[in-house]
């Protein structure tokens, strides 16, 4: 008969008595539970009171229903100012935001400036005045060492156009 070794015995009489504790009466964990269960619920918070508002009515009189618009007044709008050219071959670099596009150096003199601009692709473009960048038909008005002046036509909200100003700036970076 082969002799078992007192750690392994030790070690089985542990577990046995470790594991006996585990199946032991839980009553008192059943008392508890119903205990809880029969306490009354907490009480709620009232509701809030809600607030009455005043009505007004609206009397137009002689004045213009502020929900509907004058089409007179949007019609001219939309037909007079600046609009963009229709007819006009959009250029690549209006494929792009304005934002997206870098002014990285220029080339030239006082004979007139070439503008190097990086599109998000990483690809160098030359423009000078009167090239087109931008989502927003934005117009080059000028080129210099800072950066690029240039005019954009934006909706106007009632269909036509207004023009605003904008810029890049020469960014410092090596290419």
């Amino acid at each position: 008969m082969k002799k078992i070794p007192l750690r392994k015995l030790g070690l089985v009489v542990a577990l046995t008595c470790g594991l006996s504790a585990c199946a032991g009466d839980i009553s008192d964990v059943q008392t508890e539970v119903a205990r809880i269960k029969s306490l009354p619920p907490p009480q709620l918070d009232p509701l809030p009171v809600i607030k009455t508002f005043e009505t007004f009515v609206y009397v137009p009189g002689d004045r213009r229903d502020p929900f509907t618009t004058d089409e007179k007044e949007d019609a001219s709008a939309s037909q007079s100012g600046p609009r963009p050219n229709p007819d006009r071959r959009k250029e690549l670099l209006e494929g792009f935001p304005l934002d997206a596009l870098d002014m990285v150096g220029t080339i030239g003199g006082s004979g007139g400036l070439i503008a190097l601009i990086k599109d998000p692709e990483g690809t160098i473009h030359r423009v000078t005045a009167g090239n087109y960048l931008g989502e927003n038909d934005g117009r080059i008005l000028s080129v210099s060492d800072e950066g690029i002046e240039l005019q954009e036509l934006i909706s106007n909200s009632i269909g036509g156009f207004m023009e605003r100003k904008a810029s890049i700036a020469l960014e410092n970076v090596k290419i």
